[in-house]
């Protein structure tokens, strides 16, 4: 059995980004698209799309547009047409959330489904995969034994995993908090992240039991420990959390998680890289030292007792020490009377005496003592965290990587002159011949003529292999290698693009031959379903059987779960309810953002609140000395909790 490809998806905020995140070893490339993608600020223009694609391509590298956000029926038009745009660039895979998209002509390119689809039950993504999805971004909150139950149920769709980054506390899809509160909807990419605000939990008597805490904060995603077992489970993917992050954020956790997979390929032969090249860093990757509220592998293992940052939902950073003295000026750490590491520019961040994260620029370190520029009140016995470091910034803020793709060139001749011939990795090959007098030289050739061609400088590509095998010793000038090695060079970068070119034609031109249909449509658009289909009768066998199939299964889920279609479906255009109308769902609801219910449930999260202040009745087998129902108030705003001890989570309420 061959190797199973796996693959390391960055995100890019903007192009410098994307272009970064290749660099540093992302295997594709997650990019909001110029509209509708579920980060609003985080939006590129199709010329900056066509110059990252442009790129990657060059390493085998995808590039994965976004356009997952729910849709009216206005803007499905123009998504429609943007689709056709982003695969005129090249992109690799659309990433929807809105089965309205579905129903219109979208271009022959796979489609992936977003987190935003809700996607954390074997009947859900085998659901996605006979529709005709090539890829699944599976829900946060799923186990390493749940993603194994997906995986078996759906075994012909590529599953997608978060491992990095900051984590939404309800399911993705699922949360209407900030709708609710602001009138900023995350499934239209414009969460003003409410789970991040403190609130303050009362009882139903209106006792405080927790005053002003970050109670629906959690720390960030870290999974770097557990990427074999994942790939074991199933996942193939492993995704980093992060369009709104900044370039530095993606050059380290890009290169931390490059090296730890590349270390599993190592000793593990059932898995291999699916992108082509390798990276050089100027830097050791270090993800404490990005963004981060503290890490947690969430419910990867079990249910964990450490996964919320209640005290702030800021980034603390890497750990420092413990301030052992301090005096009008200055203070150092318990241990040592150098802090070598901590130097002036840094930023140091600590927890006040009332809880509260409070922080401080260093001006100068010297004898080991730090010199703030305006001394904070802090107490000698406080933890110490740098959450900027201004060396390491520094670093990233230079070129900090180097990707190169390796090339075997062969040096020849023919009658009439002298060819080269230049092929890397991916398999892209091309030959230059040159007519050229040749005459004897007066020593020998071979070795100036490995020399010169092994000259590739600033490009992507690097010399492993340069063999020269001519008829004699004939004089070659070096004028003549350097011109024949350049334009093998131009034609072998230009040979990425066309061949991604022909791959796209063909799709089409096979669409155009077998007619298949989209099954989630029953109309006249294009199926992704073919992709994966190499003769035309296994096409037509597809078109005849699958709508049927995934009728009974729509069905079978829907009976599974008879609230898919209320709200939380989200049903925002005339398209998506003729879909679910068409596979026999009755009465579908609009989107909480179309019309909003008088009550609904604002959050459906796997955080509870009871296990966290240890009063689970099923985990821990304890009570609460509270009486519920429980209420989280913040400002004006007041939300109801309730308890799914059966579901295992927690529902916040209006």
């Amino acid at each position: 059995m061959s190797a199973r490809a796996i693959e390391l998806v960055s995100p890019a905020r903007d192009l410098e980004c994307g272009i970064e995140a290749v660099k540093h070893g992302a295997d594709a490339v997650y990019i909001g698209a110029p509209k509708f993608s579920a980060r609003a600020a985080a939006g590129n223009s199709i010329d900056e799309i066509r110059q990252l694609c442009d790129f990657a391509h060059i390493f085998n590298v995808r590039i994965y547009a976004a356009l997952n956000t729910i849709l009216t029926d206005a803007e499905l038009i123009e998504a429609e047409r943007l689709a056709w745009r982003l695969y005129d660039t090249g992109v690799d895979a659309l990433i929807i959330q809105d089965f309205g998209l579905t129903q219109t002509s979208l271009p022959p390119l796979p489609l992936h489904a977003s987190t935003q689809m809700d996607n954390r039950t074997p009947e859900k993504v085998r659901l996605l995969q006979d529709l005709g999805f090539r890829q699944a971004v599976l829900a946060r909150e799923l186990s390493l034994g749940e993603i194994a139950e997906v995986s078996a149920a759906a075994p012909d769709i590529t599953l997608e995993a978060f491992v990095h980054g900051s984590l939404c506390v309800s399911y993705s899809g699922r949360c209407y908090l900030s709708a609710a509160m602001t009138g900023r909807s995350a499934n239209r990419g414009e969460c003003a992240q409410c789970c991040r605000l403190p609130y303050t939990l009362l009882d139903t008597d209106s006792k405080v039991i927790i005053a002003n805490k970050h109670l629906l904060s959690l720390k960030d995603l870290n999974r770097s420990d557990a990427l074999e077992a994942m790939m074991e489970a199933g996942v193939s993917s492993f995704k980093i959390e992060g369009r709104l992050k900044d370039v530095s954020y993606v050059k380290n956790i890009t290169a931390y998680y490059r090296q730890r997979l590349d270390a599993i390929f190592a000793h593990n032969p059932a898995f291999r890289r699916s992108s082509s090249g390798y990276s050089t860093y100027t830097f050791t990757s270090a993800p404490e030292k990005s963004f981060n509220r503290g890490f947690t592998d969430y419910f990867l293992q079990r249910r964990a007792d450490e996964i919320t940052s209640f005290d702030t939902p800021k980034s603390i950073g890497e750990y420092v020490g413990v301030v052992e003295e301090v005096r009008a000026n200055w203070a150092s750490l318990r241990g040592t009377k150098q802090s070598p590491d901590v130097v002036a520019g840094d930023g140091l961040v600590f927890f006040n005496e009332s809880g509260e994260l409070e922080g401080f620029r260093v001006n100068k370190v010297e004898d080991g003592r730090i010199f703030p520029y305006k001394m904070p009140d802090i107490k000698p016995g406080t933890h110490l965290y740098r959450n900027y470091s201004h060396t390491f910034e520094t670093l990233l803020s230079k070129p900090s990587a180097e990707r190169k793709l390796p090339v075997a060139i062969e040096w020849g001749d023919y009658p009439d002159g002298f060819m080269l011939t230049m092929e890397d990795e991916t398999g892209a090959r091309v030959t230059i011949a040159r007519p050229f007098a040749k005459e004897p030289a007066r020593k020998p050739q071979d070795e100036n003529i490995r020399i010169q061609l092994s000259k590739l400088g600033n490009t992507v590509f690097e010399a492993t292999n340069v063999s020269v095998s001519i008829s004699g010793n004939y004089f070659v000038p070096s004028s003549l290698l350097s011109e024949m090695r350049r334009v093998a060079v131009e034609r072998l970068l230009a040979l990425h693009k066309i061949r991604y070119q022909t791959h796209y034609q063909k799709i089409a031109s096979f669409l155009a031959m077998t007619d298949t249909r989209i099954p989630v449509a029953m109309t006249d658009t294009h199926s992704p379903l073919i992709f994966s289909a190499s003769e035309k009768e296994k096409a037509n066998a597809v078109k005849q059987s699958q709508p049927t199939e995934t009728l009974t299964r729509l069905q079978n889920l829907l009976r599974l779960n008879p609230n898919a279609l209320d709200y939380t479906a989200n049903i925002h255009n005339s398209k998506a309810k003729t879909f679910y109308e068409s596979l026999g769902a009755k009465n579908p609801q609009p989107s909480f953002e179309k019309q909003p219910p008088d009550k609904a449930t604002l959050m459906f999260t796997k955080h509870c609140l009871k296990y966290s202040l240890g009063w689970c009745p099923v985990h821990q087998n304890a009570k609460t000395p509270y009486k519920e129902p429980f209420k989280l108030i913040y400002r004006d705003t007041k939300l109801t909790l309730t308890f799914d001890c059966k579901n295992c989570q927690m529902l916040v309420n209006q």
